[in-house]
């Protein structure tokens, strides 16, 4: 499987871009995350968004969001891999990216996450350590962790 990778501004996708990982982003945290929640939140238009590609198609995604919007740190939100993607390791090529590039965008600094909870042994594996009490966010239990640069 040969990956590829590529860091967008907002203004810098192509509608066909856009449409893709917006429709990623619905099938997992909509349909089969079961979350009736708006995704759009207008935060996208002042992110980064890293997208993850396979033959053509998008099998990973992240947004790369700066410091003061969604927490006083940067964040890597909505991250995401594609069902026929699980189990291929293809989350953690994401967050590796992610974690790459929230660096050289933003400079060296702390990288905070809202994370589901059953991923917090796969976020510790890349440095992230617990830093909050969990909390429901649209029906699934969610923990804030914390990387320090």
């Amino acid at each position: 499987m040969t990956l590829t990778h590529t860091v967008k501004a907002f203004q810098e996708l192509s509608v066909d871009e856009l449409y893709e990982f917006l429709k990623l982003r619905s099938e997992v945290f909509v349909v089969e995350q079961n979350c009736v929640f708006l995704d759009q939140d207008d935060k996208d238009q002042k992110c980064h968004h890293l997208l993850l590609h396979s033959e053509g198609k998008l099998v990973g995604y992240s947004r790369l969001v700066p410091a003061g919007l969604s927490y006083e740190e940067v964040s890597i939100g909505r991250v995401v891999s594609s069902t026929a993607g699980r189990g291929k390791g293809l989350g953690r090529k994401v967050m590796e990216h992610s974690i790459a590039a929230c660096e050289q965008l933003f400079g060296a600094s702390d990288i905070r996450i809202g994370a589901q909870t059953y991923a917090l042994g796969f976020y510790s594996s890349l440095g992230f350590k617990i830093d909050g009490d969990t909390y429901d966010e649209d029906g699934i239990e969610h923990v804030e962790m914390l990387r320090k640069s």
